[in-house]
C-alpha cells in the first residue's frame, strides 16, 4: 500500500455535491492498494499513520502523532497512486488492485486505523470524489508498505 500524507487543518471529500467525510486538524491520506499488497501491508501501514510524529509541540516541528494532538484522519481511496510513471507519458495502472481486493483492503485499513483510537472519515470508494485539502506546513510525506517487506 502507498500512501501520499498531508497533514492538514481541515479536509473534506464531496461526492454528487454532499460532503461525505470531513475533518479538522490531523491528516489526509490519499491511499492506494497494489496488486501484492496483503492484510500485512494494511497492518504495517495503518500502525505507521497513527504512530508517525507529524505534529508540532512547541519550538519541535515533528514531535506528536495524530493521537497526542486529538486529530483525526481523512482516508480516501485513490487508486491513481500506486501508478507507475517510469515510462512514457501515460502513467501505468498495471500494479493497482483490482478495484473488489482494493475496496475490500482499502476498509481494513479504515478498520484498523478506527480501532487503534483514531477517528476517521473517508471519502466513497469508486467514486468521483472531490477532495478539498488545508495542507499545514506544508507537511506531506509518502508512506509505502513495500519498504517494510
Amino acid at each position: 500500500m502507498i500512501c501520499v500524507i498531508q497533514r492538514v487543518l481541515r479536509a473534506s471529500v464531496t461526492v454528487d455535491g454532499s460532503v461525505v467525510g470531513e475533518i479538522g486538524p490531523g491528516m489526509a491520506v490519499l491511499a492506494a492498494v497494489h496488486r501484492d499488497d496483503s492484510p500485512a501491508d494494511i497492518e504495517w501501514t495503518a500502525g505507521k499513520l497513527v504512530a508517525m510524529r507529524l505534529f508540532r509541540n512547541g519550538e519541535k516541528h515533528f514531535d506528536l502523532d495524530v493521537k497526542q494532538v486529538g486529530g483525526s484522519i481523512l482516508l480516501v481511496s485513490n487508486f491513481t497512486v500506486a501508478a507507475s510513471t517510469r515510462h512514457g507519458r501515460r502513467p501505468s495502472l498495471d500494479q493497482v488492485a483490482p478495484p473488489e481486493m482494493g475496496a475490500k483492503l482499502f476498509d481494513l485499513l479504515v478498520d484498523r486505523v478506527r480501532s487503534l483510537g483514531v477517528p476517521v472519515a473517508t471519502g466513497k470508494f469508486g467514486a468521483d470524489m472531490k477532495v478539498e485539502i488545508v495542507n499545514d506546513g506544508p507537511v506531506t510525506f509518502l508512506v509505502d508498505s513495500r519498504q517494510a517487506r
